[in-house]
């Protein structure tokens, strides 16, 4: 008898809303989870690059909307999902990917930039993903959310000059996991992936101040690329990791151990 096939990544009829998606990584998610089949709500801080992400998503037959949003804002992010139902519809699949980085001694940081990266990569991934929740828990659907750690939150060097950040990050992993059981009797789905050293916007200062003797020290001496990350989004947010919650997927390419 033939086992019966359980893979699927067609995203038709799902609404995924983006956040971050105006360069980087939040980019290539948008335009992969529209490949899908999914309606996209782009959101992020820098308007006209994300009309010019929408124009490529159109160009490719899919469906999006621009949604400018500063995620440090709590007062605007329900408006934003508000905007997103109006258009699309409800908000199904969220990808938590704004985020920014210390990219400096911790008593160097000003308090400003404390507050930033505390508000934008931690406490915006949470007041987004109870706004979808609850969205999600009053029409009664199910839900798959996707959250943004790094390699940062598992393991740290004496020189990464990045502590806050990883401390956001490792708080994302450990808000992943509470929230996976919180809404798993919900049938939402909470998941993480923790990327290594990628090339992204965030990365190119540092990658441009060390050249090739970072990239020389690791294994394979490569940094990943936005396009390695399409597999293990695809697989989070569709009907094939219907059992997989509270999971945060390492991909980093042996750069680090844990």
């Amino acid at each position: 008898m033939k086992p019966e096939r359980n893979f699927s990544i067609d995203l038709t009829g799902d609404v995924a809303f983006v956040t971050g998606a105006s360069s980087g990584l939040g980019r290539r998610f948008a335009q992969v989870l529209a490949s899908a089949g999914a309606a996209v709500a782009i959101a992020g801080r820098r308007e006209d690059r994300l009309e010019t992400l929408a124009d490529a998503i159109r160009s490719e037959g899919g469906k999006v909307l621009t949604v400018p949003l500063d995620v440090r804002d709590a007062g605007a992010i329900a408006p934003a999902i508000d905007q997103v139902e109006r258009e699309l519809g409800l908000i199904n699949l969220l990808v938590n990917n704004a985020g920014i980085a210390d990219a400096n001694w911790a008593t160097k940081l000003s308090l400003q930039l404390a507050d930033d990266v505390i508000d934008t990569n931690l406490r915006a991934p949470f007041l987004i993903s109870c706004e979808v929740a609850r969205r999600l828990m009053a029409a009664k659907r199910p839900g798959r959310i996707v959250n943004l750690s790094s390699s940062g939150a598992y393991q740290y060097s004496p020189n990464a000059a990045a502590a806050l950040y990883s401390a956001t990050k490792a708080g994302i992993s450990r808000l992943t996991e509470t929230l996976a059981m919180e809404w798993a009797r919900f049938g939402i789905n909470v998941n993480a992936i923790a990327p290594g050293l990628f090339r992204s916007e965030m990365s190119e200062g540092y990658l441009d101040r060390t050249g090739d003797k970072v990239i020389e020290a690791l294994q394979r001496k490569r940094v990943g690329e936005p396009h390695h990350l399409d597999s293990t989004l695809l697989y989070l947010v569709s009907p094939s990791s219907e059992l997989v919650t509270g999971t945060c997927v390492l991909v980093d390419d042996a750069q680090t151990s844990r």
